[in-house]
């Protein structure tokens, strides 16, 4: 089993050093999913939400939200990251959006956190424009799909289909 990094000998709570990592090129892909019923789903697709681009303002607060990472995980290096991309995936049949973060930098640690948090926020978004006429809209599955660079390497999300 891997050592945990974020503590030291005596078991407190302490950031990693990076400074003696050598510095690749790391991606993370991210992807969690938004539940909603079908009248909520079909007021974002048509873009007849109140408020104004359901997925144009969410897309634009994960993108905000990874790039301000450490201030809201606290062992978290602040980065410089190189590229943000989110997209939307959206299934109709099940009234759901599918919300994929990938984040990108050359840098001595990785970007999951980014991710994560690119992912969390635009779907909070997502729920903060429409919880006015649904409020049972459900977040859920965020989890890490595939990681590369650093001494780690790549991991991969094994598919349950």
């Amino acid at each position: 089993m891997p050592k945990l990094t974020h503590f030291d000998k005596k078991g407190r709570t302490k950031m990693v050093d990076v400074s003696k990592k050598i510095e690749t090129l790391r991606e993370a892909v991210v992807q969690g999913s938004i539940s909603m019923n079908p009248i909520t789903f079909k007021s974002i697709m048509s873009g007849k939400i109140e408020k104004g681009d359901v997925l144009a303002v969410a897309k634009v607060a994960g993108i905000m939200a990874a790039k301000r990472t450490s201030e809201i995980i606290p062992m978290c290096h602040p980065l410089n990251i190189s590229h943000i991309e989110i997209n939307f995936h959206p299934f109709k049949k099940e009234s759901r959006i599918d919300i994929v973060a990938k984040v990108k930098i050359k840098a001595q640690t990785g970007v999951e956190m980014e991710g994560f948090v690119a992912v969390a926020t635009a779907g909070l978004t997502i729920y903060d424009m429409c919880k006015a006429i649904d409020r049972g809209m459900i977040l859920s599955n965020i989890h890490l799909v595939k990681k590369t660079g650093g001494r780690s390497g790549t991991y991969v999300v094994r598919s349950s289909e």
